[in-house]
């Protein structure tokens, strides 16, 4: 089977893509591990991207869907695979529609923005062991320290308002106009168009996996 997950940053994707791929025993792709292997390994593509990153610049599309093509023909997505955090612009779906890397099922995380801006500026971390709270969600036994060593939780730049208010304003430019491009696909009456599913990211996380699981028939 082959999945991708939509979503807002903060919408809860990578929890719920974790749990697909234990389920369904397949391999999560994202593009910032495949750059990383490939800068790592020194591969010609690689050796692209690392010279771009260097200049602070952003890695083009033509990088990230060599890089995506080359990944998904290996052995291991042979029964399928989950994309996080590919594709996020139209261009990069049309791409993939290009070469013929069919997907069977699109599932929109749907969250509005007020609680994602809750759930992500209310996040404190432990940065030596990279233990996880929550301000209102999972506070730690004492407030603004770490339960096991009694350190100083931060909260990450990433995890500021403003940063997750220009994060968002980027998500619904680039990246929310997918939920009609695979809403529409998926209606067009093409056998090669992925079912298309928009399912709510409120509730537990067992909750919202009971529902992406009932998508993935």
């Amino acid at each position: 089977m082959q999945v991708m997950l939509l979503g807002a940053p903060g919408a809860g994707k990578g929890t719920q893509a974790k749990l697909v791929t234990e389920m369904l025993n397949i391999p999560q792709i994202s593009t910032g591990d495949m750059l990383r292997e490939a800068i790592a390994q020194g591969t010609e593509l690689g050796k692209e991207a690392k010279k771009i990153i260097d200049a602070g610049n952003l890695v083009s599309d033509e990088i990230i869907n060599s890089l995506v093509k080359e990944r998904v023909a290996r052995a291991d997505c042979k029964n399928g695979f989950l994309l996080d955090g590919y594709p996020r612009t139209l261009a990069q779906a049309e791409a993939l529609k290009t070469a013929g890397i069919n997907l069977d099922h699109v599932v929109q995380i749907s969250i509005n923005n007020q609680e994602i801006i809750k759930r992500i500026t209310g996040r404190r971390i432990h940065l030596e062991s990279g233990r996880v709270y929550h301000i209102e969600y999972n506070p730690p036994q004492n407030e603004g320290v770490d339960d096991v060593t009694g350190e100083a939780l931060v909260q990450r730049d990433d995890d500021k308002k403003e940063t997750v208010l220009k994060r968002l304003e980027v998500y619904h430019q680039q990246t929310e106009p997918l939920v009609s491009y695979y809403k529409d696909w998926g209606s067009s009456g093409d056998v090669n168009a992925p079912v298309f599913n928009q399912i709510s990211g409120l509730g537990s996380v067992a909750d919202i996996f009971d529902t992406l699981k009932k998508c993935l028939v």
